[in-house]
């Protein structure tokens, strides 16, 4: 069953010696801590976190996410964000690197900070992966042994140094990303589509049976945005070229996909996670734009 990992979950699957021990924050100040990957899990489970990780991936494997999988076979920096779904398996050979993890509160205490979920990088939908040339490794890798050193020091103002750290890692990233962090919106109807794009992508992921999708269709969107119907169609397929209904179709379908592959839920609870009234609604629905049922692929996946 899918499930959100909370920080507690993670030092108990996780165990690592001569390392803090877990407590929910750090005198305060929000939960930091950073950790070896030599000590790593060959999988983790496909879930989300309740908190967010920056890992330095030295080693092959794949990253799974809801709609797509990525191969790692050189080094590189992977975001996980509690908004975003994702799994981990390795490949072959030795697995090195590390990683931190932190909590929106730890970030929080840093005055004029952008909110953690409006980094690309941690956003639903974009890229959450960043290839690193042989500079940007030697220049990373030195960065997060300094967040080890000061992890381990009694420097009463190691904290606000270690959120330092963080965001000089972050923007290093941003540096080498291919998306931009500052695409500029202009007109009304690429305002209107980016609202309509981000709350789309909010709805996601389905965490368990009892919640349900609340906004299904074109006219329950444009009702949250406050615009009329006919403008928010009007404005989305100016920007994309395709409907606002196309987009709600693809996302939902991503979704079914990533819960018949990555659940033990029944079709049933699928059909009214995704905001189905019947269980027979979604199966036409699936077939009609997946070309099987929601049976056939599962079992295609098995």
């Amino acid at each position: 069953m899918q499930h959100l990992e909370t920080l507690e979950e993670f030092y108990k699957r996780h165990p690592v010696p001569n390392q803090a021990i877990f407590s929910e924050d750090n005198t305060g100040q929000g939960h930091f801590n950073v950790f070896l990957r030599k000590p790593c899990k060959t999988r983790t489970p496909f879930s989300r976190r309740d908190f967010y990780k920056i890992a330095l991936v030295i080693g092959k494997g794949k990253m799974i996410y809801a709609d797509n999988e990525v191969i790692i076979d050189r080094p590189a920096l992977v975001f996980s964000s509690p908004s975003v779904t994702s799994a981990w398996e390795s490949g072959g050979g030795p697995q090195e690197g590390c990683f931190c993890l932190f909590t929106q509160a730890f970030i929080e205490q840093q005055e004029h900070q952008s909110p953690l979920q409006d980094y690309v990088l941690f956003k639903t939908g974009s890229s959450h992966i960043v290839f690193l040339s042989e500079m940007q490794l030697t220049f990373v890798s030195a960065l997060m042994k300094k967040m080890m050193e000061e992890m381990n020091s009694d420097y009463l103002g190691k904290y606000d140094l270690l959120r330092n750290y963080l965001h000089i890692l972050m923007h290093e990233a941003l540096k080498k990303s291919p998306v931009s962090a500052d695409n500029k919106i202009n007109s009304a109807s690429e305002r209107i589509t980016a609202l309509f794009l981000d709350l789309l992508e909010r709805q996601f992921p389905i965490d368990s049976p009892e919640q349900s999708l609340k906004l299904t269709a074109a006219h329950h969107y444009a009702q949250a945005l406050a615009v009329h119907t006919n403008h928010l169609n009007r404005a989305v397929k100016e920007v994309t070229g395709r409907t606002t209904t196309s987009h709600i179709t693809e996302r939902v379908l991503k979704e079914a996909n990533a819960l018949l592959k990555h659940t033990d839920w029944s079709i049933s609870q699928i059909a009214g996670g995704l905001g189905f009234d019947e269980p027979a609604y979604f199966t036409t629905f699936f077939k009609k734009h997946n070309g099987s049922t929601p049976v056939q692929a599962r079992v295609g996946d098995s």
